[in-house]
């Protein structure tokens, strides 16, 4: 059952090319593999994402992809510091402040990558995950130095 299965991600890009420079230089990934249809990426935790050329690149204005973080703040300073343009919101119940919204469950910040796609960063600031972590002694970055 689909239940059972693990999940993936697929982001669109006009240019594959420019693509891979963006999450290189500015997201710190590598491909794992270069298939046909594109490339794939792995997160540490395993978690796949799929890079792939199409025109329908960049028409989506919803959130394409979310990394999640023990550290928004960090986060955020590394892609400011690598030409990341964060994107300010203010909407009934979400305003971005130096472009990170916060709510009783988490802060998160939305930027665009080369290709239009919004990927957001956040953080989990309840109860919860974060917490878990901590009493785990585990760290989780997404964004490599």
């Amino acid at each position: 059952m689909l239940s059972q299965s693990e999940t993936y991600s697929v982001l669109p890009a006009r240019d594959l090319a420019r693509a891979r420079r963006f999450y290189k230089d500015v997201l710190g990934m590598e491909p794992e593999e270069e298939r046909v249809e594109g490339l794939l990426y792995r997160t540490p935790k395993g978690a796949a994402i799929m890079v792939y050329q199409t025109e329908n690149a960049g028409t989506a204005a919803n959130t394409a992809i979310g990394f999640d973080t023990d550290d928004i703040e960090a986060e955020v300073a590394v892609l400011r510091g690598r030409g990341v343009t964060f994107e300010e919101y203010d909407f009934p119940g979400l305003k971005t402040e130096n472009g990170i919204a916060t709510t009783k469950e988490d802060r998160a910040a939305w930027f665009k990558d080369t290709e239009g796609n919004i990927i957001c960063v956040s953080q989990t600031v309840a109860f919860g995950r974060s917490e878990a972590r901590e009493r785990e002694g585990s760290q989780s970055s997404t964004i490599s130095d």
